[in-house]
């Protein structure tokens, strides 16, 4: 089954022409990048174009993408499954699509980590939608392994983030993770940079234990820390070691209302 765009005309515009236009001043700064190792995971905000767009772009831009691209997001809706894969077609937007590495996605419900076939959890949920242009237009011949991540266990996040490294060793293709978050949501611009900075510090120094533990004691309203726990698990098996952020913003630079903002990050982990 194909997956159909649900915030097109709301979080970004419909016009095919547009869109890419859009798309072509966020990624401005791509350069086509020497043959060498993928980066093993990016974190990119989802939040509208015209708040969140710069960030999205500059960090895909900065970043090193394998061809077959997982992509990991929060559960806005609460609805369907902890670990819901779409496993099947492609995801259409204005203009394009991509298709979904469906044998992947096969090897990932197989697993018996807790990920299944769900498409409940995808119908209503914009924070993966809204990167599938980005990625259309860095390499129209990307594959993607969407999943919807609800799951909020730790030892879950765990074992799963550990066997979605074990699939991406086996794997004859080159993998990188991409996790869609923005971090804290509708404070004041000064203190969500103060948590914010707990929450980051703990992802550069790929710590998924810390980096949980903080969010939650310190109330972090990160949509997205479900999903990048679990990707922090992942690279870390991997061997990843440290992060770079790319950059740190927020909705107040679009809106001039700098006491009640939403808070954007672009992250590297090579």
């Amino acid at each position: 089954m194909d997956r159909k765009p649900i915030v097109a005309g709301r979080f970004y515009t419909n016009n095919p022409q547009e869109l890419r236009s859009e798309l072509e001043q966020f990624l401005r700064s791509a350069k086509k990048k020497p043959k060498g190792p993928h980066d093993r995971l990016v974190m990119v905000p989802h939040a509208g174009y015209v708040f969140s767009g710069e960030t999205c772009g500059k960090t895909l831009a900065a970043a090193s993408l394998a061809p077959t691209v997982i992509l990991l997001g929060p559960n806005h809706t609460g609805l369907g499954a902890p670990l819901a894969v779409w496993s099947k077609g492609c995801w259409d937007f204005p203009g394009g699509k991509l298709n979904v590495e469906e044998s992947f996605a096969t090897e990932l419900v197989e697993s018996g980590a807790g990920f299944v076939h769900n498409e409940a959890a995808h119908n209503r949920e914009h924070s993966l939608e809204v990167l599938v242009p980005f990625l259309h237009y860095i390499n129209p011949a990307t594959k993607i392994i969407p999943v919807c991540v609800a799951e909020s266990s730790p030892k879950s996040l765990k074992r799963a983030g550990e066997a979605l490294a074990e699939i991406i060793e086996r794997s004859q293709e080159d993998v990188t993770i991409i996790v869609s978050s923005d971090m804290s949501h509708f404070i004041s611009s000064d203190m969500a940079k103060k948590l914010d900075s707990i929450a980051l510090e703990a992802v550069i120094r790929m710590d998924p234990e810390e980096f949980y533990s903080e969010i939650v004691s310190n109330n972090i309203s990160m949509c997205g820390v479900l999903p990048m726990t679990l990707a922090m698990y992942s690279v870390r098996k991997a061997g990843a070691v440290r992060g770079k952020l790319l950059e740190y913003t927020n909705s107040g630079k679009v809106t001039g209302d700098y006491e009640s903002v939403v808070a954007y990050a672009g992250i590297i982990i090579s």
